[in-house]
């Protein structure tokens, strides 16, 4: 029998060896013959040191601060931040220009940079509780659930197809996009946001929305032809269970699959305990989207083509009862080959001719139902009006991406030997963490599922649960600040990083679950009301020599846009930003020389160029082929969670941002717009351009330099004609214009706001 004793950890390190005097040799797997006591051995493993590490201990309230400069101090977020400054004899940084910062809060909450009259109208009375009014007015605007959405798509792993070799399109899965869209414009409460994605098809309220939610589960990549099915079912689960410990929790619990995790005190007991809350979802059979509602909506649906069908029977029996005759009266405008291949009974007829069949079935009930008597056409067509009624009564409901779990009988579930399926260890019940609870929960069956997952998500979405609020306000710490106040934003453990700021991690999460009731738009206010958040990009060399990686937060940190709010902010700038939300992805233009080097070269056709003017959320993504200028400017990794995208500064960006035909094309179309608004007058065109991209008038020096290369850029049009070639200096003027209006968007203020 296993126990404790036969357990030790190696120094450094969780990994445990284990004695195995109970574990015997059979067909070469290893075998416990007493199951239980070995579980038991795995659960007292975990000591009462593990359950100390700061991520797993209860989240309470810390005492605010008292700082030496109470002025600078609007939120309690500020107390916090400054008082680590005030140690170090340390001040923050001023205070941004007053456009630089309406930039930012644009660019930061909704994606896109403010209009000209928006500027106008907060730099009359740019004081601080103007700024507040600006924060609330764009919490309230659509475009905030649509820039937002995109930062949750990157950890649910979101893209539009499977993946692998051929790479099919998962047909409806932008309908857990636009869910996601609409949480958060809503401002759905976090919890509930939790229990809907992960257990929306079990809840009492039960809906379209919920069962769209549970997309989450399906949205990883799929091989559809796997050399090991059973094998990678186990796989398909491993990606289920890693991306939900990350994205929630903050935990490696994919680590755990084959061994005990060799630093956080996760067991493989842990990990399979987990892998029995999912094991009871399946894939629809042969793979297809299917419809998303409540029960009694399914229920009535299946009522519907119950009796659909009957009627469409009695429709094909009036069909068959005419066919024979009609197929010999020389009617029919089919071939005779044709005919004679319907003539045939199924069971003889050979391979061409099942085909003509299936070709002309169509044609031939069309031409069967204009030939029918009046009184057979008057029973066909009162068929046809009660189907049509009753699909009227009761309508289609949406379909969506999502798994299944049709029985409440759930399939037993294993401990598998270093993570294979070919070798189960002993059965396992579901559970949580063994660290994280001193009980296991009970998981009671629901009529029409097991009901476990919905006890996981109630767990996670529970107040009391350490790790659900630290790890959220720390992800929307980090969009706002380009790093969390942990680091790891995926790995609360003990190999992720400390939090530079601990006692304000946890306010946050206290706050957000008791104050602001799990409103994500509360907590976006209280950080951008805060002066932390108005804070300068302005550098000091004493500071950066001791702190170069702004640890403290001594001033905003300096980053640099993701690619949707660059395309985004180029197409609203240019004037041809289409609003359109919502609905299938939008294809992009993809050079032709990269769909040339793909298997299948019929992959991708672009989408007009209207909807190609849509938003940056709503572009299709292939996963083996990722829009270029995309890639190039670090999209995410779409085969896993994304806790963080990488930052690369790399040529391809400099040639995509300046000879690419997208911003090309847009440069072409904001010259259009300066002119159209403000006239011929050079300053004015100058000025305007410079203000509808950065936001900001040109100081004089950014105008005089961009006056001259006006200026010489429309003399070098003219003296590079070729003989006989004419050009006006107002046509001259308007191409130097085209590349004035590139060279701003090539600024690196454009894609790195002050």
């Amino acid at each position: 029998m296993l126990s404790p004793k036969h357990i030790e950890r190696f120094p450094g390190s969780r990994v445990l060896h284990i004695a195995i005097p109970a574990l015997v040799l059979l067909g070469g797997r290893l075998i416990a013959d007493e199951s239980e006591d070995q579980l038991a051995a795995y659960d007292a493993s975990i000591v009462q040191s593990d359950r100390e590490h700061w991520a797993y201990m209860p989240v309470r309230r810390p005492q605010v601060p008292a700082v030496d400069d109470p002025e600078w101090i609007r939120t309690p977020i500020d107390n916090f931040i400054l008082v680590k400054l005030e140690q170090q004899g340390w001040r923050p940084a001023p205070a941004a220009q007053p456009y630089d910062l309406l930039r930012r809060l644009y660019l930061d909450l909704i994606g896109l940079p403010p209009t000209i009259a928006q500027q106008g109208r907060f730099l009359a009375n740019p004081t601080a509780e103007q700024f507040d009014e600006q924060v609330d007015q764009l919490l309230r605007q659509k475009g905030y659930g649509e820039r937002w959405a995109r930062h949750w798509l990157d950890l649910a792993r979101y893209a539009e197809s499977n993946g692998y070799e051929r790479d099919a399109e998962k047909r409806h899965v932008w309908r857990y996009r636009d869910y996601v869209i609409d949480a958060l414009n809503e401002d759905k409460p976090y919890d509930r946001f939790i229990l809907e994605q992960l257990a929306g098809d079990e809840l009492t309220d039960r809906s379209t929305e919920t069962v769209l939610a549970t997309s989450f589960y399906r949205l990883g990549s799929w091989d559809d032809e796997p050399a090991d099915f059973a094998q990678y079912r186990h796989d398909q689960i491993d990606d289920i269970i890693r991306t939900t410990s990350q994205v929630f929790l903050g935990l490696s619990m994919g680590c755990a699959r084959c061994h005990d995790h060799k630093f956080d005190a996760l067991t493989m007991l842990d990990y399979y305990r987990m892998s029995a809350i999912m094991a009871p979802m399946k894939r629809p059979a042969r793979d297809a989207d299917i419809p998303a509602g409540s029960i009694e909506q399914l229920e009535q649906i299946a009522e519907r083509d119950r009796v659909i069908e009957g009627l469409r029977n009695q429709q094909q029996k009036l069909r068959a009862s005419f066919r024979d005759e009609f197929l010999t009266s020389g009617l029919s405008t089919l071939e005779q080959k044709v005919l004679s291949a319907f003539m045939i009974p199924v069971a003889e007829r050979n391979s061409q001719q099942k085909q003509l069949v299936t070709t002309h079935q169509a044609e031939l009930d069309q031409q069967l139902e204009a030939a029918f008597p009046p009184h057979t056409k008057h029973r066909f067509d009162d068929f046809q009006r009660r189907i049509t009624q009753l699909q009227e009564q009761t309508p289609d409901l949406p379909k969506g991406y999502f798994l299944l779990e049709e029985r409440n009988k759930p399939p037993r579930s294993y401990l598998l030997l270093r993570g294979r399926a070919a070798s189960p260890g002993p059965e396992v019940q579901p559970g949580l963490p063994t660290v994280l609870v001193r009980e296991q929960p009970s998981f009671h069956e629901h009529e029409r599922s097991t009901g476990r997952r919905l006890v996981f998500a109630k767990w996670i979405a529970h107040a009391k649960n350490p790790l659900t609020a630290r790890v959220i306000v720390n992800r929307v710490w980090q969009y706002h600040f380009g790093e969390g106040i942990v680091r790891t934003p995926s790995d609360f453990g003990v190999m992720g990083d400390s939090p530079t700021h601990p006692e304000l991690l946890d306010w946050l999460a206290y706050w957000f679950v008791n104050d602001a009731n799990w409103s994500l738009k509360k907590l976006h206010r209280l950080i951008a009301c805060s002066n932390t958040y108005r804070m300068s990009k302005a550098s000091n060399s004493e500071y950066a020599q001791a702190d170069p990686a702004n640890r403290l937060l001594w001033r905003f940190p300096y980053q640099r846009l993701q690619v949707e709010a660059i395309r985004d902010s180029i197409l609203a700038s240019s004037g041809r930003l289409n609003r359109k939300m919502y609905g299938p992805g939008v294809k992009l233009d993809i050079p032709e020389v990269v769909i040339e080097s793909h298997a299948d070269r019929n992959i991708w056709e672009a989408s007009g160029r209207e909807e190609q003017s849509r938003r940056t959320v709503y572009a299709f993504v292939k996963r083996s082929i990722v829009v270029p200028m995309l890639e190039v400017l670090d999209f995410c990794d779409t085969t896993r969670s994304a806790e963080k995208r990488n930052i690369t500064s790399v040529s391809p960006q400099a040639l995509t941002l300046f000879n690419g035909d997208f911003v090309t094309q847009q440069a072409k179309y904001l010259a259009e717009r300066v002119i159209r608004e403000v006239g011929d007058d050079p300053t004015a065109q100058v000025a305007h351009a410079w203000q509808l991209a950065l936001c900001r008038l040109p100081n004089d020096e950014e105008h005089r330099a961009m006056a001259d290369f006006l200026e010489t850029e429309t003399q070098r049009s003219i003296s590079e004609l070729n003989e006989g070639e004419v050009l006006t200096a107002d046509r001259a003027h308007r191409r130097a214009l085209v590349q004035v209006c590139r060279v701003i968007y090539n600024l690196n203020e454009f894609s790195y706001p002050n």
